[in-house]
């Protein structure tokens, strides 16, 4: 059987980012913001050392490597999310009852779709913002993953049921993801 190398990446913090390391618990702070991560692994260590973020794995195995490779996006996108953010757009679609869109508190309300009496609700996560404009909905925050399932919460929130959906193509849709 094959033997994997021993793994040892590195990720330059640019400018503008602070890169705390504590017990495993990664904090990265830019100008958007900040946001923690546990990377716990008793076989991966991370490390700051001369401006650089080093993950290192000694006689790693197949799912140690991919996850050396998942540690490096998440850090990415968290660097990216602290400088720019990230932005999901979404557009509202009805053509047989009029959607009406709004948001309380931490929850996005969508009424009258189908002609439901009842109001469908989503989960806003903290940290992200949502805005209203129209028949258009955007979808803001650092952290890629909060904003992602906020968008996905929304989507499912307006899944139709006991309707042919070939017909009833009412919902709130992303159309496009991506940085500010």
């Amino acid at each position: 059987m094959a033997r994997i190398p021993d793994i040892k990446e590195e990720i330059a913090i640019p400018e503008g980012i602070e890169v705390n390391l504590t017990n495993k618990t990664l904090s990265i702070k830019g100008e958007k913001g900040e946001i923690s991560r546990d990377f716990s692994h008793p076989k991966i260590e991370i490390k700051i050392k001369d401006n650089k973020i080093l993950i290192q794995c000694k006689n790693p195995r197949k799912k140690q490597k991919a996850l050396v490779g998942t540690f490096i996006a998440h850090i990415k996108n968290m660097m990216k999310g602290t400088t720019q953010g990230f932005e999901y757009n979404m557009k509202t679609v009805y053509s047989h009852f009029p959607i009406k869109l709004s948001i309380e508190g931490n929850k996005f309300i969508i009424q009258n779709f189908l002609g439901e009496r009842a109001a469908r609700k989503a989960l806003i996560l903290d940290g992200v913002n949502v805005n209203i404009n129209g028949d258009f909905v955007t979808v803001q925050g650092i952290d890629i993953e909060k904003v992602g399932q906020t968008v996905a919460n929304i989507e499912r929130s307006t899944a139709v049921r006991n309707r042919d959906i070939r017909v009833f193509q009412d919902g709130v849709y992303r159309i496009n993801k991506g940085d500010k």
